[in-house]
């Protein structure tokens, strides 16, 4: 999915190292006891965590832990959806007999945050709801990471960290404009990159076919790309708050050279803000290392701001990538793995991840965990007001042969707004049609 490619692109905010296969495998009775130990099993995805985190986590948590001990086990992206369904198809007790093919059954599973909704449709994950209420803190949860992770009113996945676009800025063409200061809303946004936009210098740019983008132009509105009423989704480009999303998006693409009829990686908007003669991309704070690395002329000089919302009180609504932590119903130790879930995403392990990893912690109220950090600051703030894609278990099926960016290039290339996006919001409906193929 596309929030895969989100969450690589933030991991390279830092390097990272490779962690073995299985940091630990200990089966066995403690040292001058007679209490059997249980091991654990988490499947992590690769990138996720540094190795050095992942063995700061191990021994902490097994030195508060003693009848606990840890075997964290690596994940590929490529294939993980096909391989977490058959971990969730297995009967309880897999591990005890030694059929679970590949290695131990997990106990714990990080999954992408807008994942959660398939693998709670297929059956197979614990309702953690209980928990969440009386020992997680819910209430101050990232609404981009909470909200998938929650299926019919019950909570299924819990936030792990959180990733989300920024605006980063060429601080010498601002200079140039005569900008001393980043917008704040959507109005100065505009008259700002305006004024930036002249010469050679294009004030931003801004693909043609960045949804993730236009979603947030259109949450802001009160709009959303589906909905859900009575357990049918229907798709709803074509409402009043929506058109006017997608016509701000219109607005602000115009101020560039974006391609009208591709997205943000044909070609990589990184490769264009390197040239020097782009004053604003819309992207995790990690790309600007990609662009310094084509153009070491550009250290020094990005900056970050969230991106601006309509007034000035809140920045703009953005989409929320990351990962949920989840725990099949077929576990063999349900109080084991509650507890890794709760070091994980508690206060103290969500700071030190943060901070090794130029991550959003998983809750609005540790934000200042990553204060000292300009871009991965910015995201912060603008992930208070981030958004998931709906929470439709079929949302897969939209992305696959996505026609909201079909969607756009017309309306782009000059199409009647309405007209396409009622034909736009067909196809959405059509696709999480659940008795459709």
């Amino acid at each position: 999915m596309t929030l895969v490619k989100l969450r690589r692109t933030a991991a390279t905010l830092v390097s990272l190292g490779l962690v073995s296969a299985a940091l630990l495998t200990g089966c066995g009775y403690l040292p001058g006891g007679g209490d059997e130990q249980r091991t654990v099993t988490v499947w992590l995805m690769k990138d996720s965590a540094s190795d050095a985190f992942l063995r700061r986590f191990t021994k902490s948590f097994e030195d508060e832990n003693p009848g606990l001990r840890l075997d964290i086990r690596i994940q590929e992206w490529t294939g993980i959806g096909a391989k977490v369904s058959a971990a969730l198809a297995r009967k309880p007790g897999a591990r005890a007999r030694g059929d679970a093919a590949g290695g131990p059954a997990p106990d714990v599973i990080e999954v992408g945050n807008t994942q959660v909704p398939q693998y709670v449709d297929e059956g197979g994950l614990l309702d953690l709801s209980l928990e969440s209420a009386r020992d997680l803190g819910m209430d101050d949860w990232l609404p981009g990471l909470a909200d998938p992770g929650m299926f019919h009113s019950r909570q299924y996945g819990i936030p792990w960290y959180a990733a989300n676009r920024v605006v980063i800025y060429n601080k010498d063409l601002f200079a140039k404009a005569g900008i001393k200061r980043t917008p704040r809303t959507r109005a100065e946004w505009i008259d700002d990159t305006r004024r930036l936009n002249t010469g050679g210098d294009q004030g931003i740019y801004l693909a043609g076919q960045d949804w993730y983008t236009l979603a947030g132009f259109i949450w802001d509105e009160g709009g959303d790309l589906a909905k859900e009423t009575g357990g049918i989704w229907e798709g709803s480009l074509h409402t009043p708050a929506a058109l006017r999303g997608m016509a701000f998006y219109r607005q602000l693409q115009a101020l560039g050279r974006g391609p009208r009829n591709a997205d943000e990686e044909h070609p990589p908007q990184s490769g264009e803000f390197a040239k020097g003669d782009v004053a604003q991309i819309i992207a995790v704070p990690g790309t600007a290392q990609a662009v310094e690395e084509k153009n070491p002329g550009l250290r020094g000089k990005l900056g970050y701001f969230p991106v601006p919302g309509r007034t000035a009180a809140k920045p703009g609504s953005v989409f929320t990538g990351g990962s949920d932590l989840v725990v099949p119903e077929n576990t063999d130790d349900r109080a084991g793995a509650v507890a890794v879930v709760k070091a994980l995403a508690g206060a103290k392990w969500q700071k030190d991840l943060a901070r090794t990893m130029n991550y959003v912690p998983n809750k609005t109220t540790l934000s200042g965990a990553v204060a000292a950090g300009p871009g991965v600051a910015a995201m912060a703030a603008g992930a208070a007001r981030g958004r998931a894609t709906p929470v439709s278990p079929l949302w897969a099926r939209v992305e696959a042969d996505n026609p909201i960016k079909a969607y756009m290039s017309k309306v782009l290339d000059g199409a009647d707004p309405a007209t396409e996006a009622r034909a736009a919001s067909r196809r959405i409906t059509e696709e999480l049609d659940a008795s459709g193929p």
